[in-house]
């Protein structure tokens, strides 16, 4: 069951611990088993049917569409959101969306706040600089190099 590595990202998240292994955090422990990956696309399915906004996260969409399962969810997205990928990344993204070279650009090499929406079949480069001295962005920020201030336990 994902519970425990569910209370593991969190303890790490919250508490900024260093150290965690990618394996072990939640989406890679949905998508390792059929039946974790199948129940996850059911539930992503039933939060759209009663009109959630279901969301999800990756660091690399290799890992998310090696899941025949989880190729459904995406399939089905109605705006994606991507920010600087990988080359192999860039191909699957070029592949899946249609996206153009030129629009590949956005997401190669890009800067931070730099990339692409892609919502239903439009497709709109954005960049955002988003001011670093806010409150907001010190919750929001998920760069470890940055000191953030220690949760007590």
């Amino acid at each position: 069951m994902p519970e425990p590595y569910v209370l593991k990202g969190t303890r790490t998240v919250l508490r900024g611990e260093r150290g965690s292994n990618i394996p072990d955090l939640p989406d890679h422990m949905l998508l390792k088993e059929e039946q974790t990956a199948a129940y996850t696309v059911e539930i992503w399915k039933r939060f759209r049917k009663w009109g959630g906004v279901p969301t999800g996260i990756t660091q690399n969409v290799k890992d998310l569409l090696a899941s025949p399962e989880i190729l459904n969810i995406f399939e089905n997205s109605d705006c994606i959101i991507m920010l600087n990928q990988a080359g192999g990344d860039r191909e699957i993204l070029a592949k899946q969306l249609n996206i153009s070279p030129h629009q590949l650009s956005y997401v190669t090499q890009s800067g931070e706040g730099e990339g692409l929406i892609f919502f239903g079949s439009t497709i709109i480069p954005f960049v955002d600089r988003f001011p670093k001295d806010t409150e907001l962005y010190r919750v929001m920020s998920t760069k470890l190099v940055e000191e953030l201030p220690m949760v007590a336990s």
